[in-house]
């Protein structure tokens, strides 16, 4: 399939400059998943106690998993680097 040099241009340049959310979402969770197993570790180490450091595992990954969503989509704004 042969495609003109503008169409090609065109759609490259909408990837390049742009994300969907939702890949923002997948990605959060991916990466709050393995920060979230890593802090449960840490945690239960420091405390020894099971149920402590699941809570503290568990607003960790809220908390966080916002922060990035946000993180992200801000950063998506930005022309620099694309």
């Amino acid at each position: 399939m042969i495609f003109s040099k503008k169409s090609v241009s065109q759609s490259f340049n909408q990837n390049i400059t742009s994300e969907k959310p939702i890949r923002s979402v997948i990605k959060a969770l991916s990466w709050r998943f393995i920060g979230t197993i890593d802090t449960l570790i840490v945690s239960y180490l420091i405390t020894g106690k099971v149920s402590l450091a699941a809570s503290i595992a568990s607003i960790d990954f809220v908390s966080k998993l916002i922060l990035y969503f946000f993180h992200e989509r801000i950063w998506n704004q930005v022309k620099w680097g694309k």
